[in-house]
Protein backbone atom coordinates (compact mmCIF):
# COMPACT_ATOMS: atom_id res chain seq x y z
CA UNK A 1 0.00 0.00 0.00
CA UNK A 2 1.20 3.50 -0.90
CA UNK A 3 0.06 6.22 1.49
CA UNK A 4 0.12 10.00 1.17
CA UNK A 5 -0.05 12.06 4.36
CA UNK A 6 -1.25 15.66 4.20
CA UNK A 7 0.26 17.99 6.80
CA UNK A 8 3.49 19.06 8.45
CA UNK A 9 3.01 18.82 12.22
CA UNK A 10 3.77 16.47 15.08
CA UNK A 11 0.49 14.66 14.48
CA UNK A 12 1.48 13.90 10.89
CA UNK A 13 4.96 12.71 11.95
CA UNK A 14 3.36 10.38 14.49
CA UNK A 15 0.92 9.08 11.86
CA UNK A 16 3.79 8.45 9.42
CA UNK A 17 5.78 6.69 12.16
CA UNK A 18 2.88 4.45 13.16
CA UNK A 19 1.84 3.67 9.58
CA UNK A 20 5.44 2.79 8.64
CA UNK A 21 5.42 -0.02 11.21
CA UNK A 22 2.56 -1.86 9.49
CA UNK A 23 3.00 -4.85 7.20
CA UNK A 24 0.72 -3.42 4.50
CA UNK A 25 2.63 -0.17 3.89
CA UNK A 26 5.13 -0.10 1.05
CA UNK A 27 5.79 3.61 0.58
CA UNK A 28 4.81 6.81 2.37
CA UNK A 29 4.71 10.31 0.90
CA UNK A 30 3.99 13.56 2.72
CA UNK A 31 2.83 17.01 1.60
CA UNK A 32 4.60 19.12 2.73
CA UNK A 33 6.05 17.12 5.65
CA UNK A 34 8.88 18.28 7.90
CA UNK A 35 12.46 17.37 8.84
CA UNK A 36 11.36 14.42 10.98
CA UNK A 37 8.85 13.06 8.49
CA UNK A 38 11.54 13.14 5.78
CA UNK A 39 13.27 10.25 7.59
CA UNK A 40 10.19 8.05 7.00
CA UNK A 41 8.51 9.46 3.90
CA UNK A 42 9.28 11.25 0.68
CA UNK A 43 8.33 14.86 1.38
CA UNK A 44 6.93 16.93 -1.47
CA UNK A 45 7.00 20.71 -1.05
CA UNK A 46 3.49 21.68 -2.11
CA UNK A 47 0.69 23.75 -0.58
CA UNK A 48 -2.41 22.12 0.89
CA UNK A 49 -4.97 24.91 0.46
CA UNK A 50 -8.12 24.68 -1.68
CA UNK A 51 -6.22 25.96 -4.73
CA UNK A 52 -3.79 23.03 -4.41
CA UNK A 53 -6.31 20.16 -4.36
CA UNK A 54 -5.94 19.45 -8.08
CA UNK A 55 -2.13 19.35 -7.96
CA UNK A 56 -2.21 16.98 -5.00
CA UNK A 57 -4.73 14.68 -6.73
CA UNK A 58 -2.67 14.70 -9.92
CA UNK A 59 0.42 13.70 -7.96
CA UNK A 60 -1.51 10.99 -6.06
CA UNK A 61 -2.72 9.49 -9.33
CA UNK A 62 0.74 9.62 -10.87
CA UNK A 63 2.24 7.76 -7.91
CA UNK A 64 -0.64 5.24 -7.62
CA UNK A 65 -1.46 6.29 -4.07
CA UNK A 66 -3.83 3.85 -2.34
CA UNK A 67 -4.92 6.11 0.51
CA UNK A 68 -4.56 9.78 1.42
CA UNK A 69 -4.53 10.55 5.15
CA UNK A 70 -5.53 14.18 5.79
CA UNK A 71 -4.02 15.52 9.01
CA UNK A 72 -5.10 19.15 9.56
CA UNK A 73 -8.65 20.42 9.95
CA UNK A 74 -8.53 23.36 7.51
CA UNK A 75 -8.35 21.30 4.27
CA UNK A 76 -11.09 19.00 5.59
CA UNK A 77 -13.38 21.98 6.26
CA UNK A 78 -12.45 23.29 2.80
CA UNK A 79 -13.66 20.04 1.18
CA UNK A 80 -10.42 18.18 0.42
CA UNK A 81 -12.01 14.75 0.97
CA UNK A 82 -14.93 15.65 -1.31
CA UNK A 83 -12.53 16.66 -4.10
CA UNK A 84 -10.39 13.55 -3.78
CA UNK A 85 -13.46 11.31 -3.86
CA UNK A 86 -14.63 13.09 -7.02
CA UNK A 87 -11.31 12.02 -8.55
CA UNK A 88 -11.74 8.40 -7.45
CA UNK A 89 -9.14 8.63 -4.67
CA UNK A 90 -9.58 7.13 -1.20
CA UNK A 91 -9.14 9.74 1.52
CA UNK A 92 -9.18 9.29 5.28
CA UNK A 93 -10.93 12.30 6.78
CA UNK A 94 -14.55 13.51 6.79
CA UNK A 95 -16.08 15.48 3.94
CA UNK A 96 -16.83 19.19 4.09
CA UNK A 97 -20.34 19.04 5.55
CA UNK A 98 -19.63 16.65 8.46
CA UNK A 99 -16.33 18.50 9.11
CA UNK A 100 -18.45 21.43 10.25
CA UNK A 101 -18.47 19.66 13.60
CA UNK A 102 -15.13 21.43 14.02
CA UNK A 103 -15.51 24.14 11.40
CA UNK A 104 -18.34 25.83 13.31
CA UNK A 105 -18.78 25.74 17.07
CA UNK A 106 -22.28 27.12 16.58
CA UNK A 107 -23.18 24.23 14.24
CA UNK A 108 -22.00 21.75 16.87
CA UNK A 109 -23.79 23.50 19.75
CA UNK A 110 -27.03 23.49 17.76
CA UNK A 111 -26.59 19.78 16.97
CA UNK A 112 -25.93 18.95 20.63
CA UNK A 113 -28.93 20.92 21.83
CA UNK A 114 -31.24 19.45 19.19
CA UNK A 115 -30.38 15.89 20.22
CA UNK A 116 -30.15 16.66 23.97
CA UNK A 117 -26.47 15.75 24.25
CA UNK A 118 -24.91 17.15 27.47
CA UNK A 119 -23.02 20.40 26.90
CA UNK A 120 -22.56 23.80 28.54
CA UNK A 121 -25.20 26.49 28.06
CA UNK A 122 -24.28 29.21 25.57
CA UNK A 123 -25.54 32.24 23.67
CA UNK A 124 -24.51 33.02 20.08
CA UNK A 125 -23.90 36.48 18.61
CA UNK A 126 -23.52 37.33 14.92
CA UNK A 127 -20.99 39.82 13.54
CA UNK A 128 -23.67 42.52 13.47
CA UNK A 129 -24.47 41.95 17.16
CA UNK A 130 -21.20 43.14 18.67
CA UNK A 131 -22.99 45.70 20.83
CA UNK A 132 -25.55 43.16 22.01
CA UNK A 133 -22.76 40.74 22.89
CA UNK A 134 -21.02 43.41 25.01
CA UNK A 135 -24.28 44.23 26.75
CA UNK A 136 -24.90 40.54 27.45
CA UNK A 137 -21.47 40.09 29.02
CA UNK A 138 -21.92 43.21 31.16
CA UNK A 139 -25.08 41.69 32.64
CA UNK A 140 -23.30 38.52 33.74
CA UNK A 141 -22.54 38.05 37.43
CA UNK A 142 -21.02 34.57 37.29
CA UNK A 143 -17.44 34.14 36.11
CA UNK A 144 -15.36 32.64 34.56
CA UNK A 145 -17.07 32.85 31.18
CA UNK A 146 -15.87 31.15 28.01
CA UNK A 147 -15.64 33.21 24.82
CA UNK A 148 -15.35 31.13 21.63
CA UNK A 149 -14.71 32.21 18.07
CA UNK A 150 -17.08 30.19 15.86
CA UNK A 151 -14.63 29.14 13.15
CA UNK A 152 -11.18 27.58 12.90
CA UNK A 153 -8.52 29.41 14.91
CA UNK A 154 -5.64 26.90 15.15
CA UNK A 155 -6.73 25.81 18.63
CA UNK A 156 -6.49 29.35 20.01
CA UNK A 157 -10.06 30.58 19.55
CA UNK A 158 -11.29 29.58 23.01
CA UNK A 159 -10.69 32.11 25.80
CA UNK A 160 -11.55 31.58 29.45
CA UNK A 161 -12.28 34.97 31.01
CA UNK A 162 -11.80 35.18 34.78
CA UNK A 163 -13.75 38.44 35.02
CA UNK A 164 -15.70 41.08 33.17
CA UNK A 165 -12.68 42.94 31.77
CA UNK A 166 -11.14 39.75 30.36
CA UNK A 167 -14.46 38.71 28.82
CA UNK A 168 -14.90 42.07 27.10
CA UNK A 169 -11.29 41.97 25.89
CA UNK A 170 -11.79 38.47 24.48
CA UNK A 171 -14.93 39.62 22.69
CA UNK A 172 -13.05 42.60 21.26
CA UNK A 173 -10.22 40.32 20.13
CA UNK A 174 -12.76 38.29 18.13
CA UNK A 175 -15.20 40.88 16.83
CA UNK A 176 -13.32 44.17 17.15
CA UNK A 177 -9.64 43.53 16.48
CA UNK A 178 -10.57 40.35 14.54
CA UNK A 179 -7.38 38.54 15.55
CA UNK A 180 -8.96 35.30 14.28
CA UNK A 181 -10.20 36.83 11.02
CA UNK A 182 -13.47 35.43 9.67
CA UNK A 183 -13.44 32.76 12.40
CA UNK A 184 -14.62 35.48 14.80
CA UNK A 185 -17.57 36.64 12.69
CA UNK A 186 -19.77 34.72 15.11
CA UNK A 187 -18.98 34.41 18.80
CA UNK A 188 -20.35 32.06 21.41
CA UNK A 189 -20.47 33.12 25.05
CA UNK A 190 -20.55 29.86 26.99
CA UNK A 191 -21.02 28.92 30.64
CA UNK A 192 -17.81 27.78 32.32
CA UNK A 193 -17.69 24.20 33.61
CA UNK A 194 -15.13 23.20 36.24
CA UNK A 195 -13.58 19.73 36.23
CA UNK A 196 -11.26 17.36 34.38
CA UNK A 197 -10.95 17.76 30.62
CA UNK A 198 -10.13 14.64 28.63
CA UNK A 199 -9.92 13.73 24.96
CA UNK A 200 -11.55 10.74 23.30
CA UNK A 201 -10.41 10.02 19.74
CA UNK A 202 -12.75 7.69 17.86
CA UNK A 203 -12.73 6.03 14.45
CA UNK A 204 -16.00 6.47 12.57
CA UNK A 205 -16.84 4.75 9.27
CA UNK A 206 -20.26 6.39 8.93
CA UNK A 207 -22.00 3.39 10.47
CA UNK A 208 -20.24 2.67 13.74
CA UNK A 209 -17.70 4.21 16.09
CA UNK A 210 -14.64 2.63 17.71
CA UNK A 211 -13.34 4.71 20.64
CA UNK A 212 -9.67 4.90 21.56
CA UNK A 213 -8.19 5.15 25.04
CA UNK A 214 -8.37 8.47 26.85
CA UNK A 215 -5.76 11.20 26.65
CA UNK A 216 -5.38 14.55 28.34
CA UNK A 217 -3.65 17.57 26.85
CA UNK A 218 -2.34 20.85 28.26
CA UNK A 219 -3.61 23.96 26.50
CA UNK A 220 -1.96 26.78 28.47
CA UNK A 221 1.67 27.56 27.67
CA UNK A 222 2.96 27.84 31.24
CA UNK A 223 3.06 25.47 34.24
CA UNK A 224 0.01 25.18 36.49
CA UNK A 225 -2.22 26.01 33.51
CA UNK A 226 -1.20 29.65 33.36
CA UNK A 227 -0.64 31.80 30.32
CA UNK A 228 -2.25 31.88 26.88
CA UNK A 229 -4.15 29.10 25.15
CA UNK A 230 -2.02 27.17 22.65
CA UNK A 231 -2.50 24.32 20.24
CA UNK A 232 -1.29 22.02 23.04
CA UNK A 233 1.92 21.90 25.10
CA UNK A 234 1.86 18.23 26.00
CA UNK A 235 -0.32 15.20 26.61
CA UNK A 236 -0.46 11.81 28.24
CA UNK A 237 -2.42 8.57 28.01
CA UNK A 238 -4.24 6.85 29.69
CA UNK A 239 -6.01 9.18 32.17
CA UNK A 240 -6.10 7.51 35.60
CA UNK A 241 -8.36 10.09 37.28
CA UNK A 242 -11.25 9.16 34.96
CA UNK A 243 -12.95 5.92 36.01
CA UNK A 244 -14.16 3.26 33.61
CA UNK A 245 -17.69 4.16 34.70
CA UNK A 246 -17.29 7.81 33.65
CA UNK A 247 -15.59 6.79 30.39
CA UNK A 248 -18.51 4.51 29.50
CA UNK A 249 -20.98 7.22 30.47
CA UNK A 250 -19.24 9.67 28.12
CA UNK A 251 -19.55 7.14 25.31
CA UNK A 252 -23.19 6.36 26.06
CA UNK A 253 -24.42 9.94 26.60
CA UNK A 254 -22.18 11.88 24.19
CA UNK A 255 -20.15 9.89 21.64
CA UNK A 256 -22.68 7.30 20.47
CA UNK A 257 -25.61 9.75 20.47
CA UNK A 258 -23.54 12.17 18.37
CA UNK A 259 -22.87 9.41 15.84
CA UNK A 260 -26.61 8.73 15.63
CA UNK A 261 -27.34 12.48 15.38
CA UNK A 262 -24.95 12.85 12.43
CA UNK A 263 -26.62 9.94 10.65
CA UNK A 264 -30.04 11.44 11.40
CA UNK A 265 -28.85 14.70 9.82
CA UNK A 266 -27.75 12.80 6.69
CA UNK A 267 -24.03 13.33 7.37
CA UNK A 268 -21.83 10.34 6.43
CA UNK A 269 -18.98 10.87 8.90
CA UNK A 270 -15.86 8.87 7.97
CA UNK A 271 -12.64 9.62 9.79
CA UNK A 272 -11.62 10.62 13.28
CA UNK A 273 -14.18 12.26 15.53
CA UNK A 274 -12.34 13.72 18.49
CA UNK A 275 -14.30 14.80 21.54
CA UNK A 276 -13.10 17.20 24.21
CA UNK A 277 -15.01 16.06 27.30
CA UNK A 278 -15.30 17.94 30.60
CA UNK A 279 -16.13 15.81 33.64
CA UNK A 280 -17.93 18.05 36.12
CA UNK A 281 -19.44 16.66 39.34
CA UNK A 282 -19.12 13.13 38.02
CA UNK A 283 -21.03 13.97 34.83
CA UNK A 284 -19.45 14.22 31.34
CA UNK A 285 -20.21 17.22 29.10
CA UNK A 286 -19.10 17.87 25.53
CA UNK A 287 -16.83 20.92 25.25
CA UNK A 288 -15.93 20.65 21.57
CA UNK A 289 -15.55 18.27 18.66
CA UNK A 290 -12.65 18.10 16.22
CA UNK A 291 -12.78 16.38 12.84
CA UNK A 292 -9.21 14.98 12.87
CA UNK A 293 -6.55 13.41 15.06
CA UNK A 294 -5.63 15.67 17.98
CA UNK A 295 -2.22 17.25 18.34
CA UNK A 296 -0.45 16.42 20.69
CA UNK A 297 -2.93 13.74 21.89
CA UNK A 298 -2.10 11.57 18.88
CA UNK A 299 1.55 11.46 19.98
CA UNK A 300 0.46 10.01 23.36
CA UNK A 301 -2.24 7.64 22.07
CA UNK A 302 -0.87 6.00 18.91
CA UNK A 303 2.37 4.72 20.50
CA UNK A 304 0.13 2.68 22.84
CA UNK A 305 -1.93 1.16 20.00
CA UNK A 306 -1.05 -2.48 19.30
CA UNK A 307 -3.08 -2.75 16.09
CA UNK A 308 -1.78 -2.03 12.59
CA UNK A 309 -3.06 1.47 11.79
CA UNK A 310 -3.14 1.31 7.97
CA UNK A 311 -5.97 -1.24 7.56
CA UNK A 312 -8.00 0.54 10.25
CA UNK A 313 -7.80 3.86 8.41
CA UNK A 314 -8.36 2.27 5.00
CA UNK A 315 -11.49 0.39 6.08
CA UNK A 316 -12.75 3.47 7.87
CA UNK A 317 -12.34 5.58 4.73
CA UNK A 318 -14.17 2.92 2.71
CA UNK A 319 -17.07 2.93 5.19
CA UNK A 320 -16.63 -0.68 6.31
CA UNK A 321 -14.61 -1.22 9.49
CA UNK A 322 -14.33 -4.92 10.30
CA UNK A 323 -12.95 -4.36 13.81
CA UNK A 324 -15.20 -3.65 16.79
CA UNK A 325 -12.49 -2.72 19.28
CA UNK A 326 -8.78 -1.89 19.50
CA UNK A 327 -5.87 -3.45 21.42
CA UNK A 328 -3.62 -1.38 23.68
CA UNK A 329 -0.24 -1.63 25.37
CA UNK A 330 -0.41 -1.31 29.16
CA UNK A 331 2.54 1.10 29.20
CA UNK A 332 1.92 4.75 29.95
CA UNK A 333 2.84 7.47 27.46
CA UNK A 334 3.89 11.12 27.97
CA UNK A 335 4.46 13.72 25.24
CA UNK A 336 6.17 17.04 26.04
CA UNK A 337 6.06 19.82 23.43
CA UNK A 338 9.06 22.08 22.91
CA UNK A 339 7.93 25.40 21.43
CA UNK A 340 9.77 28.34 19.90
CA UNK A 341 10.35 31.76 21.41
CA UNK A 342 7.20 33.89 21.56
CA UNK A 343 4.72 31.05 21.07
CA UNK A 344 1.70 31.22 21.00
CA UNK A 345 1.53 34.94 20.11
CA UNK A 346 4.41 34.69 17.63
CA UNK A 347 6.98 32.10 16.63
CA UNK A 348 10.71 32.28 15.99
CA UNK A 349 12.01 30.49 12.90
CA UNK A 350 15.45 29.58 11.60
CA UNK A 351 17.07 28.58 14.92
CA UNK A 352 19.39 25.55 14.76
CA UNK A 353 18.26 22.57 16.86
CA UNK A 354 20.97 20.54 18.62
CA UNK A 355 20.90 17.41 20.76
CA UNK A 356 18.63 15.26 18.61
CA UNK A 357 21.43 12.76 17.87
CA UNK A 358 21.92 12.21 21.60
CA UNK A 359 18.34 10.94 21.89
CA UNK A 360 18.35 8.51 18.95
CA UNK A 361 19.54 5.53 21.01
CA UNK A 362 17.45 6.25 24.11
CA UNK A 363 15.03 3.38 24.73
CA UNK A 364 11.27 3.98 24.43
CA UNK A 365 11.77 7.59 23.30
CA UNK A 366 10.41 9.07 20.08
CA UNK A 367 10.82 12.68 18.99
CA UNK A 368 7.99 13.78 16.73
CA UNK A 369 8.83 16.86 14.69
CA UNK A 370 6.28 19.64 14.25
CA UNK A 371 7.78 22.98 13.16
CA UNK A 372 11.10 21.87 11.66
CA UNK A 373 12.90 21.88 8.33
CA UNK A 374 16.34 21.03 7.00
CA UNK A 375 18.69 23.79 5.89
CA UNK A 376 22.35 23.23 4.94
CA UNK A 377 22.31 19.82 6.70
CA UNK A 378 21.04 21.45 9.94
CA UNK A 379 17.59 20.85 11.42
CA UNK A 380 16.11 24.25 12.22
CA UNK A 381 12.93 25.59 13.77
CA UNK A 382 10.07 26.43 11.42
CA UNK A 383 7.02 27.13 13.56
CA UNK A 384 5.51 27.65 16.99
CA UNK A 385 5.43 24.09 18.27
CA UNK A 386 8.74 22.57 17.22
CA UNK A 387 9.09 19.06 18.70
CA UNK A 388 7.13 16.55 20.77
CA UNK A 389 9.31 14.34 22.95
CA UNK A 390 7.39 11.15 23.73
CA UNK A 391 8.28 8.43 26.23
CA UNK A 392 6.74 5.07 27.15
CA UNK A 393 7.17 3.19 30.44
CA UNK A 394 5.22 0.82 32.71
CA UNK A 395 4.48 3.67 35.14
CA UNK A 396 3.84 7.38 34.60
CA UNK A 397 6.68 8.43 36.90
CA UNK A 398 9.16 6.49 34.76
CA UNK A 399 7.67 7.84 31.53
CA UNK A 400 7.90 11.44 32.81
CA UNK A 401 11.50 10.95 33.90
CA UNK A 402 12.45 9.49 30.53
CA UNK A 403 10.72 12.26 28.60
CA UNK A 404 12.24 15.07 30.65
CA UNK A 405 15.71 13.47 30.57
CA UNK A 406 15.42 13.42 26.79
CA UNK A 407 14.06 16.93 26.29
CA UNK A 408 16.85 18.41 28.42
CA UNK A 409 19.33 17.25 25.77
CA UNK A 410 17.63 19.36 23.09
CA UNK A 411 18.63 22.98 22.60
CA UNK A 412 17.53 25.83 20.33
CA UNK A 413 17.32 29.57 20.82
CA UNK A 414 14.24 30.58 22.83
CA UNK A 415 13.12 26.99 23.46
CA UNK A 416 10.26 26.75 25.97
CA UNK A 417 8.37 23.80 27.44
CA UNK A 418 6.22 23.05 30.45
CA UNK A 419 7.79 21.23 33.39
CA UNK A 420 4.55 19.70 34.71
CA UNK A 421 3.28 17.51 31.86
CA UNK A 422 1.74 14.39 33.37
CA UNK A 423 2.67 15.40 36.92
CA UNK A 424 -0.88 14.91 38.18
CA UNK A 425 -0.73 11.23 37.14
CA UNK A 426 1.77 10.49 39.91
CA UNK A 427 -0.89 10.96 42.56
CA UNK A 428 -2.90 8.01 43.85
CA UNK A 429 -6.35 7.46 42.31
Amino acid sequence: MKILIIGSGGREHCLAWKLSKGDMVEEIYAIPGNAGISGIAECINMGIGASDFKKIADMAEAKDIDMIVIGPEAPLVDGMSDYFESRGLIAFGPKKDPSMIEGSKVFTKNLLNKYKIPTAGAKVFEKSEYGAAKAYIKKQDKFPLVIKADGLAAGKGVMIAAGMDQALQALDDCMGSRIFGDAGDRVMVEDFLEGYEVSILCLSDGKKIIPMELAQDYKRNFDDDKGKNTGGMGSYSPVPMISEKIYKKALETIIYPTSEALKEEGLDYRGIIYAGILVCGGEPYLLEYNCRFGDPETQAVLPRLKDDLAPLLYECARGSMSADSLSWHEDKCICIVAASRGYPQTSSKGDIITGLNEIKDMQDIEVFHAGTRIEDSDIITDGGRVLGVTAMAPEFKQARQKAYNAIEKIKFEGMQYRKDIGKKTEREF
